[in-house]
């Protein structure tokens, strides 16, 4: 009896490889099906990975079949829903567990990823390709290599940043599991076949520290990130002020058929829209609430801006719009609600995936606060906010010069007096058409910057291609 149950479990492991080979084998049999499609894993939010989205609609262009995997909490862009060449798999996401020290819920979930991935990946149609996004790469390298050495298909990671740095704003960088996390990325990251990053900076710490070898592919804006026409933009004033009072007007107009938002008035009459005479200035940040992200900065800075306007400096009122989710939103709205500002009005909302670039393309100052754990990627953001030709002040770190052109594009800070005195130089006698304002905005507007689409096809394509 005792040496049935000593071996009863490796009669079952033995059962398990052998199903397991037979899988492969018909995977591989119908290999000669795989050649046009891709498998992209995303161990995260699909509809808040945009990059991820794009590089799946850029496949579709090109006449590959995806399989989208990844967490389905927020809607992705509907041109992604409405493709009949891409499939979307929902991965299952393990909840934090209310039991058991920080390691052990830790080293749960990753064990729990591991085999789901592995599932939900040798199910799939034979691919040509694994394409992975990292962060977050643990366990997510490793398994996609290992589907990919199995069936035969190509792994290439595309890195956004470096896991354990993130892991680092948390624990600290000495911490264990932030240090096991490099490691492996280190190690794992040598599996792929093809490596994409984001900055030249990026590109060249993968080389020298990693041994790794990528090609740059910068961040662009979709065809959808451009500037709002007035008529739209009065529109989206209108329908956010149905639920978010900073876009309602602050006078009900004497014509109660004409509209009137806090931005915009529509003529009763003729229809034609406008600003109004002396509106407030819409600011507009986004953000994944994490700890790469401290508002207190620009808080800080608000109530400077404040404090100018009290003292009787020559400013409009403000109207800031922070958009996005993630664990820290509930921190930083608890700061905001304390704030008694008069003259600036703040809020917070979650926006639908098609309002969010009608209202980058509606603002007149995009702030961003992102300060890169590795200090070796860029903010999408920004990327969407020039892609509006939205002008913007963001905080200075290592590889950011590859983006926004200190008095070109924008402006560079270091911290809430720099940025309180760069609102104040921005927004002085606005809205002036002579203004510094205006004058970025007309750069961006002249720069014809490259699209996502286009800028694709020149630098993945080819790669892929060969690969």
């Amino acid at each position: 009896m005792a040496a049935f149950c000593v071996a009863l479990p490796a009669v079952a492991a033995s059962l398990l490889l052998l199903l397991l080979l037979l899988l492969v084998s018909w995977k591989r049999w119908r290999g000669a099906r795989a050649k046009r499609h891709v498998l992209i894993v995303v161990l995260g939010d699909v509809g808040r990975s945009p990059r991820m989205q794009y590089h799946a609609l850029s496949f579709v262009q090109s006449g590959f079949a995806v399989t989208l995997l990844g967490f389905c909490n927020s809607r992705p862009y509907e041109e992604l829903l409405q493709n009949s060449r891409i499939q979307i798999v929902s991965l299952t996401e393990l909840q934090k567990l209310p039991v058991g020290p920080y390691i052990f819920q830790y080293g749960l979930k990753v064990v729990f990823q591991s085999v789901h991935l592995l599932w939900k990946l040798i199910c799939r149609e034979p691919a040509a390709y694994i394409f992975l996004q990292n962060p977050p790469g643990l366990p997510a390298i490793a398994v996609c290599w290992f589907v990919g050495f199995l069936c035969g298909s190509k792994l290439i990671i595309d890195w956004h940043n470096y896991g354990y740095t993130i892991m680092g704003l948390v624990h600290g960088p000495s911490h264990c599991l932030v240090l096991l996390a490099k490691w492996y990325e280190k190690l794992c990251g040598r599996l792929s076949h093809l490596n994409l990053c984001v900055t030249n900076s990026m590109r060249e710490d993968l080389a020298e520290n990693w041994s790794i070898k990528a090609v740059t592919v910068y961040d662009k804006p979709a065809s959808f990130f451009k500037e709002t026409p007035l008529d739209l933009q009065h529109q989206l004033f209108m329908k956010l002020g149905c639920t978010y009072p900073a876009f309602k007007a602050r006078l009900e107009p004497l014509d109660l058929a004409t509209e009137r938002s806090a931005f915009t008035e529509r003529d009763a009459q003729s229809g034609v829209v406008t600003h109004l005479r002396g509106r407030p200035a819409l600011l507009i940040s986004s953000t994944s609430w994490t700890e790469d992200e401290d508002f207190s900065i620009l808080l800080a800075a608000l109530e400077k801006f404040e404090q100018l306007i009290l003292d009787g400096e020559s400013l409009p009122s403000l109207v800031c719009v922070i958009t996005g989710k993630g664990p820290l939103k509930e921190y930083y709205c608890s700061l905001i609600s304390q704030k008694r500002f008069q003259h600036i009005q703040v809020c917070t909302p979650w926006l639908e995936a098609e309002d969010y670039p009608l209202l980058l393309g509606s603002a007149d100052l995009g702030v961003c606060l992102h300060k890169s754990s590795s200090g070796l990627d860029l903010p999408m953001k920004v990327v969407d906010m020039f892609g509006c030709c939205l002008p913007v002040c963001a905080v200075k770190f290592r590889s950011l010069q590859e983006l926004v052109k200190h008095e070109e594009n924008g402006l560079v800070f270091e911290d809430a007096e720099e940025l309180a005195g760069q609102l104040q130089m921005l927004f002085s006698k606005f809205p002036d058409p002579a203004g510094k304002l205006n004058q970025f905005r007309k750069n961006l507007r002249e720069s014809e910057q490259l699209r996502w689409d286009e800028s694709w096809k020149q630098t993945v394509l080819p790669l892929v291609m060969d690969t």
